[in-house]
């Protein structure tokens, strides 16, 4: 008999109203989104007249339609592909599961880039107020992955890791609870870090591409792959080839903020 602990099946529905059913995703997003609502009224009160909560919640509005409708498009086509060629109206059954991080952050870049736009605002200013109010929602998403008992990790003889119910007899790594430590806590505290003091605008977003795509491809090391996809080129994973392009951009994006900067000083 193993040692290790087995995670319990838990029934995906948290709430039930009448014929309203609240899945645990809901509760995790809702609960994401009222923190984001929360430091996002923060951060205006720190911008000395910069940001007003009307304008932040009009951005926070942009930004979850892009959460979601990215995340959702961009799963489709970065792991189900060839499903959805055979079964366009797959892209509509959200209820199925299946959102992107990558996906989504697509779709929160250009629902910052139309709010800039609208506004007539710094595109890159935008995505600075934007990115710290990101990691606590994807810790949550990270929570809702473990209690749904999906996308756990490989298969190891680790004392960290759990038995699925779903995951076959075998103990595997907790990938979810890698990923809430280190996207969610760790990027929070780096970024709540960094922005303690004003910043050359575009550095904020530089770092938050970096960091969370050093820490993604990291626990995708851990992470068990899609199965129909399995590993790609270099035996990576779908997660880390979308992840170096972020790292990529990241560190542009700082080097740019930073030089950018300098030159308007000595201007």
């Amino acid at each position: 008999m193993s040692s290790h602990y087995t995670l319990p099946y838990i029934n995906p529905i948290a709430i039930s109203v009448g014929p309203i059913d609240v899945h645990w995703y809901g509760v995790m997003y809702f609960i994401a989104f009222l923190f984001a609502f929360w430091l996002a009224g923060r951060q205006c009160t720190k911008s000395n007249g910069e940001w007003d909560k009307a304008q932040a919640s009009d951005l926070l509005f942009y930004g979850f339609l892009g959460v979601i409708l990215g995340g959702r498009i961009g799963y489709v086509l970065f792991y189900q592909f060839p499903y959805f060629i055979d079964n366009p109206l797959y892209i509509f059954k959200i209820w199925q599961g299946g959102m992107s991080f990558h996906g989504g952050t697509i779709g929160v870049v250009l629902a910052i880039i139309y709010y800039a736009k609208s506004n007539n605002r710094s595109i890159l200013a935008v995505g600075d107020f934007v990115v710290p109010l990101l990691p606590f929602g994807l810790g949550a998403g990270r929570i809702g992955n473990f209690i749904n008992s999906e996308l756990w990790g490989r298969v190891t003889d680790s004392p960290l890791g759990i038995i699925f119910y779903n995951g076959g007899p075998l103990p595997r790594y907790p990938s979810q609870i890698f990923e809430f430590a280190l996207e969610g806590v760790l990027l929070f505290i780096i970024l709540f870090a960094f922005t303690r003091k004003a910043k050359p605008n575009g550095s904020t977003s530089g770092l938050f591409l970096l960091a969370y795509g050093v820490f993604r491809f990291i626990v995708e090391f851990a992470r068990q792959p899609d199965p129909q996809l399995g590993f790609l080129t270099l035996g990576l994973t779908m997660g880390q080839i979308l992840s170096i392009p972020m790292v990529i951009i990241g560190a542009i994006l700082i080097i740019y903020a930073y030089k950018n900067n300098a030159i308007q000083k000595i201007q």
